[in-house]
C-alpha cells in the first residue's frame, strides 16, 4: 500500500514538473513570437534616416520608380505591349525597367521570368506539351507564342486568351533583349534592373551576351545586374567587374548581420541591395526596411531597392524612409503615391 502511494506521489510530482516545463516552453515561444512580430511590423521614423555623401549612382535623394516585369499588373508582363504602356502612357512616368532574361536553344536572350512558359503563354497549345523551357526551343519557335494568353485584368478578364497563330500581335510575342533595349533607348533616358535566370554554363553564357549588348550600346552604366545563382554573380565579378550588380541571398544575410552589429570593416563585393518587403515568406520573416539597415547600406555606399511593392501603404512607408528605388507591378499606382507625398 505504501509503495503504491509513493508511486502515485512520484507520478504527481513528475506530472507537475512536466506541466511546468511545457508552460515554460509555451512562454518562451510566445515571447519569441512577440519579438518576431515587433521586429517584423516595426516601422522606422523617417527622421532617423541619415544622408551620407556617396559615389554610388543608384543612391538617390528621391525614390525612383521601377516597372517590375514592365508593369505586370497593368499589361502582360515583359511584352512590348507592357513596355509601350509604361513609355507612352501620359498618366505616369517611371525611372527604371526591371525584367528577366532566359537564353534560347540558338543563343538568343529573350525576356521571360519563369523557367518554363506555361504560366504566361499558350505554349501547351502551340507545342502540345507542358513545362517547355526556353533553352529547348529556338527564338523562331518561341515567336509563335502568345505571351499574353494567361494575363488577367483586375476585373478578372483575360482579353488576349483567344489569340493564337497569326492572330497574335507582335506586341504580345516574345521579346529579344536587343529589340527592347533599342526601343527603350530611343524613347527615354531609362535605367534597368536586369536579372539572368539561367544557372551554370547557360547563365554564364547569358552574361556574356548581355555584357556585349550593353557595351555595344554604351549602356553598361545604366544597368544593375541581378541573379539568384551565386556562381553566375561570381562570374560577373571575375569576368566583368565594371558591371554593377545586386546582392544574392547569402550576401543579403551577411549584410543583415553586419548591419545589426554595425560592423566597421564591412566590405561588400556588390553595389545594390534588392530586398523583398511586405511578404514574410520572401524575406524569411525579417524586416529589411528599417532606418538602421538603410542607413548602414548608404554608409557603405550601397543602393537599396525594394521588390515587389504593390500595396500603397508600403509604397508610402518606403518612400518616407529613403528607399532608393521601388519595384512594382503597378508603377502607375506607385507614381501616384510618390506624387501625393511630394505635393504635401
Amino acid at each position: 500500500m505504501e509503495k503504491q502511494m509513493a508511486k502515485r506521489n512520484a507520478m504527481k510530482r513528475g506530472t507537475k514538473i512536466l506541466c511546468r516545463a511545457l508552460l515554460a516552453v509555451l512562454l518562451l515561444l510566445a515571447a519569441a513570437a512577440l519579438l518576431w512580430a515587433w521586429q517584423y511590423f516595426h516601422r522606422s521614423d523617417p527622421a532617423d534616416i541619415i544622408r551620407y555623401e556617396t559615389t554610388n549612382p543608384y543612391i538617390q535623394d528621391t525614390t525612383e520608380i521601377s516597372a517590375h516585369r514592365s508593369g505586370a499588373g497593368i499589361m502582360p508582363e515583359e511584352t512590348m505591349m507592357a513596355f509601350e504602356n509604361c513609355v507612352e502612357n501620359p498618366a505616369f512616368d517611371i525611372d527604371f525597367f526591371e525584367f528577366d532574361l532566359h537564353i534560347t536553344g540558338d543563343d538568343v536572350l529573350v525576356l521571360l521570368h519563369d523557367d518554363v512558359l506555361d504560366r504566361t503563354s499558350d505554349s501547351e497549345t502551340v507545342f502540345g506539351e507542358t513545362n517547355v523551357r526556353p533553352e529547348d526551343k529556338t527564338y523562331a519557335e518561341l515567336r509563335q507564342l502568345n505571351m499574353g494568353a494567361k494575363f488577367e485584368t483586375a476585373e478578372g478578364e483575360m482579353p488576349y486568351a483567344d489569340l493564337h497563330g497569326d492572330a497574335v500581335p507582335d506586341a504580345l510575342r516574345i521579346l529579344r533583349l536587343e529589340d527592347i533595349l533599342d526601343y527603350l533607348r530611343s524613347h527615354g533616358d531609362y535605367r534597368y534592373i536586369i536579372e539572368v535566370k539561367n544557372e551554370g554554363e547557360l547563365g554564364r553564357r547569358s552574361v556574356d551576351f548581355l555584357y556585349e549588348a550593353l557595351t555595344r550600346r554604351g549602356m553598361l552604366n545604366d544597368v544593375v545586374f541581378g541573379c539568384f545563382h551565386e556562381e553566375v554573380s561570381d562570374y560577373v565579378d571575375e569576368a566583368y567587374p565594371e558591371m554593377m550588380r545586386g546582392a544574392y541571398a547569402s550576401e543579403v544575410t551577411a549584410f543583415y548581420l553586419a548591419a545589426l552589429l554595425d560592423k566597421q570593416d564591412y566590405a561588400p563585393s556588390f553595389d545594390v541591395l534588392q530586398l523583398p518587403f511586405g511578404d514574410p515568406k520572401e524575406s524569411y520573416g525579417l524586416n529589411l526596411a528599417t532606418a538602421r539597415l538603410i542607413n548602414y547600406a548608404h554608409k557603405n555606399n550601397l543602393g537599396v531597392q525594394y521588390w515587389t511593392i504593390n500595396d500603397e501603404e508600403d509604397m508610402a512607408y518606403l518612400i518616407r524612409v529613403g528607399a532608393d528605388c521601388i519595384m512594382s507591378d503597378y508603377p502607375d499606382r506607385l507614381y501616384a503615391v510618390r506624387s501625393q507625398l511630394e505635393n504635401r
